[in-house]
This record gives structure tokens, C-alpha cells and sequence, in this order.
């Protein structure tokens, strides 16, 4: 510590001893840095500001049916890439900034000094931002502000609509590319069932649904035939005990009612126990078994004339047969009447037999196109599977482009932001730089440390030992001993005279820059 004091006292002395050079060269700079300060152009700030709304009420209303893209995220980006290359050459020419650059060197001159001039800043996180640019012209600050704000609400609404435009565009094409697609995937699907009609069917089912159908189909069938064959042997076991004799011409109402006619019996036997069960409820003058009784009563003389008719005809039927069969002219209508539905069940039973031949036929053709299942169900998934991806991507990129019309006619209706000029730019009255009442006391300062830089460079080149000590260890020689100076009166005088001298120039200097930087003030005062 003691030896950086030293060395710190020794700089100083040597400093000190080269002071006139430092006040001169203080006094040679000062003025020239008062005079640049002075003669500095002054330059104006021209300023808008700019809210941008991006809520809309249309916004939670069409929310899940339009496309809404995130306007805060896009007016955020485009304020940070407002000041690109194209941006300021179109600037430049609204604002008539490129009249006087007559060559290439001006006009890349001017696009560097209009970017570095320009500004923009937000203004707390409410989509507030403030565009400012600095002129030596108040006027053409002016200007180009105001032009600054166009391109600003230009470039947020053409951006959003070259956009949805171009959006648009490309689904359009996948649409179309996807649309060919299905058409390919359903001409192939549609030439499959064809070729195999056969196996699959033309509902497409599988295969070991079909086959379990006719599997089923034959079952039934063949139940049905049976059921067939057992009423045609019951019809032939009674027709074999039936006698063949013509009724009575007069029966009698128990002869009738032995007598079958199997349409009209059945309608007989069911009116007859609805019958029985509303004389269980109501008496026997009610109008619904007034009416029953009667309903039964026409049955009965329709079967007793049903009857009557048959007799007749078999009567007509024998007797023209001639007269070898004598006396047994009279033939009975019920054998009659067996015959028929015994005729009509062999007809049935034959039908159900080629129906069972038929379903049979079917089994085995499925089951011989067993061996081609496998490779055919494969395909049948691969062909379902395309048409399946296709269509959905299809209906998906349908739905987005519907999406994307109702986003951009929302977007052509309520706009995509609310641009707001708060404040307009106007010619400012007042230069916003250079601050000189900061510049001129910093250049008096800058002055005085120049003037101790001067100093303290000449102690270093033309070093002055004022200690024996010192002179030992610089050189490395032994100091045998030092001649002191005693001081006079005079000299005495003479030394307080130049540190008083020293002093005032130092102060007026200093004095100097503060008389400037009062003027100055009074000056923008007014």
C-alpha cells in the first residue's frame, strides 16, 4: 500500500511539473469542442401513436366454426419486422425522401440513415406502439412518420389477406387431388364386388356371414319340407279312410257342423269363443253379442250353402262319368275336397324340395370358394382402407375450407385488427437533439481530462526524479548523496504566483463552459 502512494505521489509530482502543457492543451481542445457542440445540427423527432385492437365481438361468437388465427402474436411480429429493406424504399417514396439522391451511393446513403432514424416502441403490453423518426427537417419528419403509419396498417391487413388467400388456394388443391383419389379408390372398389359378386355378394358383406346365412336358409328349408311331407302323409292317410258317398240333400245341424270346410270352420270356432267370453261380461241383449250371434249364424248358412253347392257338383260330376258307376253317382264333396289339398301339398312338398336343392347347391359353391377367402378378404380390407383414408381426409380438408371462407368473410366484415391513431404525427416546434446543455459541460470535462492526459503522458516520456530513492531504483545506481535548493523570498513569490495563475486558467475555463451551458439554457427558455 505504501509503495502504490508513493508511486501515486511521484506521478503527481511529475504531473505538476508539466501542468502549463496540460492547461494548454485544455485551452487548445475547449474551445473547439464548444464550437462543434455548438454547430451540431439540430435534429426533430416527429411521433405517432398507433392502438391496435384485435378483440372482436365476432371472435367467442364464430369460436369453433371459423379459423381465428392469433392476431396479438401476428401485430407483434409485424411491429418487429416493420423496418426491412422494402418497407423503407417504399417509405422513402411516399414521403418524396429520394428526390435529391440523384446516384446509387445516395440512394444506399439514404435507405441506411432512414433505417437507423426510425423507431418503433410499444407502449406497455395493450398493443400500444408509438412510430417515431428523427429529421433535421421538421417538416419531413412529418412526412415520413405519417407515411410510417400507413405501411403500418397497410401491412397489417394485406399480410392477413395474401394469407387467407393463398390458404385457401392450397386446400382447394388438396381438395381436388384428394377428390381424384376417391374417385380412383371407389372405381376400384366397384370393379372388386363385380369380379366377385359371387363370394361376396352385393351388399358386400363377408363371407362367413353368407355362408352362415345359407347355412340357415337350408335348415329352414329343409324343416319346411318336412313339415310338408307330414301333412301330405296325413292328407293321404285320411283320404284313404274317407268314404267317397254323396251327403244327404237335407243334413241336419249336428250333420253340418261334422261336416269340415277348413276356410270357414276356423272363422266359426274363433267367433265362437269370443263369444263365450262376452256373454262372461255382458248379457245376452248386448249389441256385441247381439251382433256375434249374428255374424256366426251367416257362417254357418254360407257353410251349409258351401256344402250344398258341392254335393251338387259332384252329383253333376258322377253322372256324367255314365252309367257304369251306378249307384255311386253321388260323391262326397269333403273326399272331393281332400283330393284337392292333397294335390296342392305334393306341389308344395315338390317346391320346397327344389328350394332345399337350390340352398344346398349355393353351400357347396361357397364352400369351393373357401381357398380364394383369405386373399380375398385382403383385398377387400386394403381397397376399404384407402377409400376410407381418403374420404376422411377429403371431408376434413372440405370442412377446413369452409372454415377458412367463413374466417376470411368475417375477417372482410368485422377486419382482423381495429388500427387506431391515438395521436397523429405533427411538425414538431422544438429539436429533440443534441442535448447541449448535457454535451457542453461534458466537453468542458472532456477538456479538463484531456489536459491532465497531456500532462501525465509528457511526466512518463520526461520522467523527473524528485527522490533519491526513486533514482536508485529506476537506474540501479548508487545515489551518493543530493543537493537540496533552499528557496528565497522571490522565488517563494514567484511559485505561489504561477500556482495562482495555474488556477485561474483552470477557472476560466471552467468558467468558460458554464457561461455556455447558462446561455444555452436561457436560450431554449425563450
Amino acid at each position: 500500500m505504501e509503495d502504490i502512494l508513493r508511486q501515486l505521489s511521484v506521478t503527481l509530482r511529475g504531473m505538476w511539473l508539466y501542468r502549463w502543457w496540460g492547461l494548454a492543451a485544455a485551452w487548445i481542445l475547449g474551445p473547439i469542442v464548444a464550437a462543434v457542440v455548438y454547430l451540431l445540427p439540430d435534429r426533430y423527432e416527429s411521433s405517432a401513436r398507433v392502438y391496435v385492437d384485435t378483440q372482436s365481438i365476432l371472435k367467442p361468437l364464430m369460436s369453433g366454426l371459423a379459423v381465428q388465427p392469433n392476431v396479438d402474436q401476428q401485430i407483434g411480429i409485424l411491429s418487429r419486422t416493420l423496418i426491412s429493406r422494402p418497407n423503407v424504399e417504399k417509405l422513402i417514396r411516399m414521403a418524396d425522401l429520394d428526390l435529391a439522391a440523384k446516384t446509387k451511393e445516395d440512394r444506399e446513403t439514404l435507405v441506411t440513415n432512414v433505417t437507423k432514424a426510425l423507431q418503433i416502441r410499444e407502449a406497455g403490453r395493450d398493443n400500444l406502439y408509438t412510430l417515431a423518426y428523427t429529421d433535421t427537417d421538421p417538416e419531413r419528419a412529418k412526412r415520413v412518420v405519417q407515411s410510417m403509419v400507413s405501411i403500418f396498417v397497410e401491412s397489417g391487413l394485406g399480410d392477413k389477406r395474401k394469407d387467407s388467400d393463398t390458404a385457401r388456394r392450397f386446400i382447394e388443391e388438396q381438395i381436388k387431388a384428394y377428390e381424384q383419389k376417391l374417385i380412383e379408390a371407389e372405381n376400384r372398389l366397384k370393379e372388386y364386388k363385380v369380379r366377385n359378386m359371387g363370394v361376396i355378394g352385393s351388399g358386400g358383406q363377408d363371407y362367413f356371414r353368407k355362408m352362415t346365412e345359407v347355412s340357415e336358409q337350408l335348415n329352414q328349408a329343409k324343416l319346411a319340407l318336412r313339415e310338408a311331407e307330414n301333412s301330405r302323409d296325413a292328407l293321404k292317410r285320411q283320404l284313404s279312410g274317407e268314404e267317397s258317398v254323396a251327403l244327404p240333400e237335407k243334413m241336419s245341424s249336428a250333420t253340418l257342423a261334422s261336416v269340415p270346410v277348413p276356410e270357414l270352420d276356423g272363422r266359426i270356432e274363433t267367433l265362437k269363443k269370443s263369444l263365450d267370453g262376452l256373454l262372461q261380461k255382458y248379457t245376452d241383449k248386448h249389441p256385441d253379442v247381439v251382433g256375434t250371434r249374428k255374424v256366426i249364424a251367416e257362417l254357418e248358412a254360407q257353410k251349409a250353402e258351401e256344402l250344398q253347392a258341392r254335393r251338387k257338383a259332384a252329383a253333376a260330376a258322377t253322372a256324367s262319368a255314365g252309367a257304369g258307376v251306378g249307384s255311386s253317382a253321388n260323391v262326397n264333396p269333403v273326399f272331393q275336397q281332400m283330393r284337392l289339398s292333397l294335390a296342392e301339398s305334393e306341389a308344395n312338398v315338390a317346391s320346397l324340395r327344389a328350394r332345399v336343392s337350390e340352398y344346398e347347391s349355393r353351400l357347396q359353391q361357397l364352400g369351393a370358394a373357401s381357398r380364394t377367402l383369405p386373399q380375398l378378404e385382403t383385398e377387400f380390407t386394403q381397397l376399404n382402407r384407402d377409400y376410407d383414408i381418403n374420404k376422411k381426409n377429403y371431408d376434413a380438408l372440405v370442412s377446413r375450407r369452409e372454415s377458412a371462407t367463413m374466417a376470411v368473410e368475417m375477417g372482410a366484415t368485422s377486419g382482423v385488427a381495429d388500427f387506431r391513431l391515438i395521436d397523429p404525427p405533427t411538425v414538431p416546434s422544438k429539436p429533440s437533439a443534441p442535448n447541449r446543455l448535457l454535451l457542453m459541460p461534458a466537453a468542458g470535462l472532456a477538456a479538463l481530462l484531456f489536459g491532465g492526459l497531456v500532462s501525465f503522458l509528457i511526466s512518463q516520456i520526461r520522467p523527473v526524479f524528485s527522490d533519491t530513492q526513486v533514482l536508485r531504483e529506476v537506474t540501479g545506481l548508487a545515489v551518493l548523496g543530493a543537493v537540496s535548493m533552499i528557496g528565497d523570498p522571490d522565488r517563494l513569490r514567484n511559485q505561489r504566483r504561477g500556482k495562482v495563475v495555474f488556477l485561474g486558467g483552470v477557472g476560466a475555463l471552467v468558467g468558460l463552459f458554464g457561461a455556455m451551458t447558462v446561455w444555452l439554457l436561457l436560450a431554449r427558455m425563450g
